[in-house]
């Protein structure tokens, strides 16, 4: 059997079984839930349907104010770049973040797209990309820490809610100690270069972040504002879980504790599973968590908000839709370049990218 049919079928086992994982987390959500009668509890009581529109705006002002921030982050590198633009190849990766395993991500879409754009600064534009990613990703531990030091969460008398509390915590500190280091004047580039990539397995890795993060190194205020308004994104992703709570329950937890619950379980999105994780977390922090009156929520009714944000996500991905039947070819195109190698696509420029002291 040849390297690539080998590569092939290791794919496809990883991917089988990411699939399975999640359908098997999936199912002991709903066991649990039809155990304690959700599903029909949620058929018979009214819905507030205002209240769940209001949700799906909130949700996608936040994925708005997220193309907004990496438009932002791409002009700071001084390429040109309309936030018209930035709207379309924005929606154009949203809606491949929903599309089945197996296809583009919506992250590496927008960098190729991107980087088709910008052939003369083919890393700048790459970088870009992982940046937004970087600072949301950071700041959403930012935000679950402040709010669970604000409402003494980690106090919780259930040893898993303590454990994850202490790790977010830990994340968070660790991560913002690497971050403030790597933008210390004085450090050396190719020093640091030659430590990280020798950590095992993950080492590459980071150091391609790190690298990333140091083309805005000389310009460290966007990199504050980029964060500024990554609080406002994951404040509105926040009241929009709250809005969907309170559309389908007349008791839910408050909109503080709710500053807890959507990072956290959001946060879950580094577990490399297309759904699960998510539902899992939510769920499990309803029913951990008292609401104002003592009383918590029944196993099941966090999966039923979990699976009405999943289903305003979709709806928001609707605009991606439109972008990409405007957008075929050029879609196809990119896809077909990755499929034959990343020669195709992101060139030999971007491998002998510029040195990050050129960018301003």
């Amino acid at each position: 059997m040849r390297h690539e049919e080998l590569e092939t079928l290791k794919k496809l086992l990883v991917t089988f079984v990411k699939i399975g994982i999640s359908l098997g987390i999936l199912a002991y959500l709903v066991r649990d839930a039809q155990k304690h009668e959700v599903f029909g509890d949620l058929l018979r009581q009214p819905k507030d349907w205002p209240v769940l529109g209001l949700a799906v705006v909130a949700c996608f002002c936040a994925v708005l104010l997220t193309l907004v921030r990496w438009c932002y982050l791409v002009r700071a590198l001084d390429l040109p770049f309309r936030l018209g633009e930035a709207l379309r190849l924005g929606f154009l990766g949203y809606l491949f973040n929903l599309a089945p395993m197996g296809i583009m991500g919506g992250d590496l879409l927008k960098a190729f797209l991107l980087a088709r754009q910008q052939r003369e600064h083919q890393a700048r534009a790459v970088a870009s990309v992982a940046v937004d990613r970087l600072i949301g990703l950071y700041m959403l531990f930012v935000v679950a820490s402040v709010a669970i030091l604000a409402t003494r969460f980690w106090d919780s008398p259930y040893a898993t809610i303590q454990m994850t509390c202490k790790a977010v915590l830990c994340v968070t500190a660790v991560s913002t100690a690497m971050i403030v280091y790597v933008l210390l004047p004085g450090i050396d580039h190719k020093v640091l270069r030659r430590h990280l990539v020798r950590i095992p397995y993950v080492g590459p890795a980071i150091w391609r972040l790190v690298d990333a993060v140091w083309m805005y190194r000389r310009n460290r205020s966007v990199l504050f504002v980029s964060a500024a308004m990554s609080v406002g994104v994951h404040a509105l992703f926040t009241v929009g879980v709250f809005l969907i709570a309170s559309g389908l329950y007349d008791a839910v937890p408050t909109l503080g504790m709710h500053f807890i619950f959507s990072p956290l379980s959001a946060a879950t999105g580094i577990v490399p599973l297309p759904v699960g994780p998510f539902e899992y977390a939510l769920d499990r922090l309803y029913v951990h968590a008292p609401m104002p009156g003592g009383e918590a929520m029944k196993p099941g009714q966090g999966l039923m908000v979990a699976l009405g944000y999943r289903l305003a996500t979709v709806l928001i991905a609707a605009v991606g839709i439109c972008y990409y039947l405007a957008s075929r070819q050029e879609v196809s195109t990119v896809l077909e370049e990755t499929a034959t190698g990343p020669q195709a696509g992101i060139g030999s420029k971007d491998q002998r990218r510029p040195e990050p002291e050129h960018v301003s």
